[in-house]
């Protein structure tokens, strides 16, 4: 199920075409007549590294109460998955619900800002890049020493389970039981747009299907250098089939 607020235009109609053939639920995505649906340009350079300018439009208009709304019908679900690029008070209101409801809420910090501590306390794992850990904490990332400082800084705020997104060397992950790098799959990047997406979407999969926290970490590295191989966002999102076939 998708939860979200775009605009009555081009933009706004090809997403929910796109979001409807892939059977998602899209019965809670308001549409509004006023605001333009948020939009991304993106330049690749030629080592396939992105930097992204956003128009984010109608996406500041996600309100609280639509997130309740849409929580209260579709309880049985059991992982919720966002990021930034709504607003932070809405945010705040998912991860507060998730956790009155013992659900797995899973934040993408992106694009980096800081965040409150009773946000962080909310969340179940948090799984930030290296530029977004370093604005969240002000350590730089540089190794898996610092990693582990990173993890540390955002554990005594109160989250659960780190994942430390590392590009081409893979994961880091800290909980109370791990603390180890999952190393990434080699592979020639195109355009690395869209594959933090990919990473969670990958990760929020595997573990509503029971995986443990490795092994779903470990799917969605391969589904996240599956998608740098593609040009594009939505289009480089990789099919399970391939997914699987990478990891053998």
């Amino acid at each position: 199920t998708f939860i979200a607020c775009i605009g009555k235009d081009i933009f706004g109609d090809n997403a929910v075409e796109g979001l409807k053939k892939e059977n998602i639920n899209t019965s809670f995505i308001q549409r509004k007549n006023d605001t333009p649906s948020g939009i991304a340009l993106i330049f690749v350079d030629s080592k396939g590294e992105n930097s992204i300018g956003v128009a984010p439009g109608s996406n500041f208009q996600l309100e609280p109460k639509n997130i309740e709304d849409a929580l209260a019908e579709i309880s049985d679900n059991e992982i919720i998955l966002s990021q930034l690029e709504i607003p932070v008070e809405t945010v705040q209101h998912a991860a507060s619900i998730a956790r009155q409801h013992g659900k797995i809420y899973i934040l993408d910090p992106a694009p980096a800002e800081l965040l409150s501590d009773n946000l962080l306390k909310n969340i179940s794992i948090i799984t930030p890049n290296e530029t977004e850990a370093e604005k969240l904490t002000g350590i730089a990332v540089i190794d898996e020493t610092s990693a582990q400082s990173v993890c540390d800084k955002l554990h005594s705020w109160g989250t659960d389970t780190i994942i430390l997104t590392m590009g081409r060397r893979g994961a880091f992950l800290s909980n109370s039981t791990h603390s180890c790098l999952l190393p990434s799959f080699k592979v020639d990047p195109i355009d690395t747009t869209g594959a933090g997406d990919v990473f969670n979407g990958a990760l929020a999969k595997a573990l509503s299907e029971d995986m443990d926290i490795k092994e779903a970490i470990k799917f969605a590295n391969a589904a996240a250098a599956l998608s740098v191989t593609k040009f594009g966002a939505q289009t480089s999102a990789p099919k399970e089939s391939e997914i699987r076939a990478l990891l053998g």
